[in-house]
């Protein structure tokens, strides 16, 4: 396939935007029957921060055309056709579209645009509307040169359908493709949505030990071929930046959790690796009957839910701060943190997921 570059101001559309001040979501908040996305540079669940009903003169895209969003800060890009709101950023989000987007050519571009402006850009260095219309992005051409949304079109269809054929095959060959629940799986499910489960308050380090990691500060050692995770406070990859052969007496012990002291981002750890700063903080479950996988996934999201509220960027958590906090875990009949009921639950939100996908799938080929 030949390719030639395009300016993105050639392929794209800047489009203007109304951008929302957060501290002002309760005066903007109206009754509605429907709810719209908040869109803001945030890397994860593709940058939505919540769903809201605002005033009709805050939001975006009213029509639902094919757009995708560039953030300066960050270099993150998201794809979206419904209509939207955006955080105020003082104008860091580019907000594209073309008469020719659509979700699957946007896959392709999308690609090619992070390509080139995860090398060209960075915090310090913002990719601001003006640098991106003037970034060229390297895109496949038909004979005349003109762009080959077919080809792009064709290409991600292809890479879905081999993605899935893998995916099947693998969920098949280790039993996972039977996920209907049982009785009892029904039953649990029931409990924790219908809120019938006794949950308690505990103090973390009544739970955990909670130390201080130790700090790999020299990327240049660590992001090299190995099999030893390296592991920051971010959000993607299950806070895995890259892999080391490099081996001493710095690195953490897995079967942990561990939080991101600046961040908060809360990920559970199966091996043993190293951490980028010893502000983060990596908590090993006291007692032996939680020292599972589901169990300490089931955790993650509970300490996040805890702790959120309580820790911001100027007011990081730390090892000392943690003395203090609680999270709400359940509890059998003896008051005693119900380890079977949490991995249960994990086990549970596995199937459902695995179903969906598959009942997609089948629609999909249906």
């Amino acid at each position: 396939m030949r390719t030639e570059k395009f300016k993105l101001s050639e392929v794209f559309n800047w489009q203007s935007q109304k951008e929302i001040d957060p501290l002002k979501i309760n005066l903007l908040t109206v009754e509605g029957c429907y709810k719209y996305p908040f869109y803001g540079q945030s890397t994860v669940n593709n940058g939505i921060i919540s769903f809201l009903t605002l005033k009709p003169d805050v939001l975006n895209n009213k029509a639902g055309n094919p757009t995708i969003l560039i953030h300066s800060n960050n270099q993150n890009i998201v794809y979206l056709e419904t209509p939207f709101y955006l955080k105020d950023g003082h104008g860091a989000t580019s907000v594209l579209q073309s008469d020719m987007l659509n979700e699957k050519n946007a896959l392709y571009m999308i690609a090619c645009i992070k390509k080139v402006i995860t090398k060209k850009f960075a915090y310090n260095d913002k990719a601001t509307k003006i640098a991106l219309k003037n970034t060229y992005i390297e895109l496949p051409v038909k004979n005349d040169g003109t762009i080959d949304y077919e080809y792009m079109e064709s290409y991600v269809n292809s890479a879905e359908n081999n993605l899935m054929n893998h995916l099947f095959s693998d969920l098949k060959r280790c039993g996972l493709d039977k996920c209907d629940l049982s009785q009892s799986e029904k039953d649990i499910f029931y409990r924790f949505e219908s809120g019938n489960l006794k949950y308690s308050c505990f103090k973390i380090t009544d739970i955990f030990e909670v130390k201080n990691t130790n700090s790999i500060v020299k990327k240049d050692i660590v992001l090299n071929s190995g099999d030893i995770p390296y592991v920051t406070a971010g959000e993607g990859n299950n806070s895995i930046l890259g892999y080391t052969t490099f081996k001493n007496q710095l690195i953490e012990e897995g079967n942990s959790i561990m939080i991101g002291g600046k961040t908060l981002v809360i990920t559970y750890q199966p091996r043993d690796y190293y951490s980028n700063d010893s502000h983060n903080l990596a908590l090993y479950i006291k007692d032996c009957k939680g020292r599972t996988e589901k169990a300490q996934l089931f955790m993650v999201a509970a300490l996040y839910k805890s702790l959120k509220p309580l820790y911001t960027w100027g007011d990081s958590i730390s090892k000392k701060k943690i003395q203090n906090n609680e999270v709400f875990l359940p509890v059998n009949a003896d008051g005693e943190i119900d380890f079977e009921i949490m991995e249960a639950y994990v086990k549970i939100q596995e199937k459902i997921v695995i179903k969906d996908v598959m009942e997609w799938r089948s629609r999909k080929d249906g």
